[in-house]
């Protein structure tokens, strides 16, 4: 077999491939097995058809292009080993010449990995925002905590902000009562927002008995986003009680004996997420900065399906989950679909030039992933799924998906590589120190968010370390 490479452009290439008859002998063999399987003929067993026989009965045409199907994919791999080609996605395939008893020319055209250059990256300067917590952060903490340890007794007066009520709700849609729209029992809040909207209104005022009707916007349910008539029915209020700020709250809340102790800790526990923040700020910049230096192609079908993936994902999960479609969430995001494609467009950009970048880096760096630091990032991902390392584990391997949380981990520590060499300072002035053991899995975070559409996963050559 001989091919040769014509570069179309910087993102695409054309393959020209020469096969010489006999090296179909194989794929030739095995059609004429198939079709005898396939095929009965009289005066003959099936399966011991001569293959004379077949080309007589059924032409020896389609005897040839089943074993050109089958012998395609074997020579244009073999074609693009050769060629030490990073290719993405499945190729055009062209057959230009077929002669029985001599030869089997194709073309492929399919789009390949540029080539980029990475340049000198270690003068990238950022500025993040300071890790300060004030007395006031500190006070907030501690009053959140105490809103939750709060405790509700019954009164005898109207409901108002803060009270937790117990309501019974109807709603309507054109006069008619809905079948979901009845609920009884259900404690609600004054103030939270937990609810329909304009119900706040219309409970603030009532005592238990009480009963008032408003027109909102139904959020779920067989009618969702129709105007309904709601009518809530107060049966009982109850105010909220909060504990007083002292030692013994300390110790009911908490594992420390003062609120002193209490205190500090909520303080730490601040620094450690603004720490947190500063660091995913660091390196979100740090990226941008990066792909500013390189001059990345973009492959034209690469983008389409990237998008389309980013798309799908936001309509048939993100939005499926929470009972939206596309229309509905435009109009609470306020944007147009012409506003919402490009957004889409510009992120599915940035996501192809960030894996691209990213992989040469491992490549440059010569990065591998070890058992520990895999495992390591499978239980992270498996505990924001919401499931166990084991059953996130088995996915995974179910899914054939090890090479893409390879390829995560890879480009994670291709970022942090990048990171520590540029110069982090923070609104203060002072040089941010991000050298600690959740640097790389912060980085890992970051540059998997970037490329959340995973078009172009596949083609690291990142690998694990047994």
């Amino acid at each position: 077999m001989k091919s040769a490479v014509e570069t179309l452009n910087p993102t695409r290439v054309r393959l020209t491939v020469e096969v010489p008859f006999e090296e179909l002998k194989d794929s030739l063999d095995a059609a004429y097995k198939k079709i005898n399987q396939q095929v009965t003929v009289k005066g003959f067993r099936k399966g011991k058809i001569p293959a004379r026989v077949i080309d007589q009965r059924f032409g020896r045409g389609a005897v040839l292009e089943e074993a050109v199907n089958d012998a395609l994919p074997k020579f244009y791999t073999e074609a693009v080993n050769q060629a030490e080609l990073n290719v993405l996605g499945q190729p055009e395939v062209d057959i230009t010449e077929l002669k029985d008893g001599e030869t089997l020319n194709f073309t492929a055209e399919v789009d390949v990995r540029p080539a980029i250059e990475i340049p000198d990256y270690s003068g990238i300067e950022v500025e993040v925002d300071a890790v300060e917590v004030t007395d006031e952060d500190v006070e907030k903490a501690v009053s959140e905590l105490r809103e939750r340890f709060a405790s509700t007794s019954p009164v005898e007066r109207a409901a108002q902000d803060g009270d937790v009520v117990t309501i019974d709700l109807e709603a309507k849609v054109d006069g008619e009562a809905l079948e979901d729209g009845i609920a009884s029992g259900v404690s609600y809040t004054i103030g939270s927002g937990e609810l329909l909207d304009g119900i706040d209104d219309a409970v603030k005022g009532l005592e238990a008995g009480g009963e008032a009707t408003f027109t909102s916007e139904l959020k779920g349910g067989s009618a969702a986003g129709k105007e309904s008539e709601v009518t809530v029915k107060v049966t009982q209020v109850a105010a909220r009680e909060l504990p007083e700020l002292d030692d013994d709250f300390a110790q009911l809340a908490s594992e420390f004996d003062t609120l002193d102790e209490l205190k500090a800790d909520s303080r730490k526990r601040l620094e450690n997420m603004k720490q947190y923040d500063q660091a995913t700020q660091a390196q979100e910049r740090v990226l941008e900065k990066l792909l500013e230096l390189v001059e990345v192609p973009v492959p034209e079908k690469l983008l389409e399906d990237e998008i389309n993936t980013r798309k799908h994902n936001l309509e048939h999960h993100q939005l499926g989950q929470m009972g939206l479609d596309l229309a509905k969430y435009l109009e609470i995001q306020g944007k147009t679909e012409e506003e919402f494609d490009a957004e889409t467009k510009e992120a599915a950009i940035k996501g192809i030039k960030t894996q691209f970048v990213l992989d040469e880096l491992v490549n440059k760096e010569k990065l591998n992933v070890n058992q520990e630091e895999l495992t390591e990032h499978l239980m992270r991902r498996a505990a924001s799924s919401g499931m166990s390392p084991d059953q996130f584990a088995q996915a995974v391997v179910e899914g054939g998906q090890v090479p893409m949380l390879v390829g995560e981990v890879a480009r994670g520590k291709a970022l942090a590589v990048v990171v520590e060499a540029a110069t982090v300072k923070d609104t203060n002035g002072e040089i941010v120190d991000l050298s600690d053991e959740d640097e790389t899995e912060t980085a890992t975070e970051v540059a998997a968010e970037a490329t959340e559409g995973d078009a172009a996963e596949g083609s690291t050559e990142a690998k694990t370390e047994a």
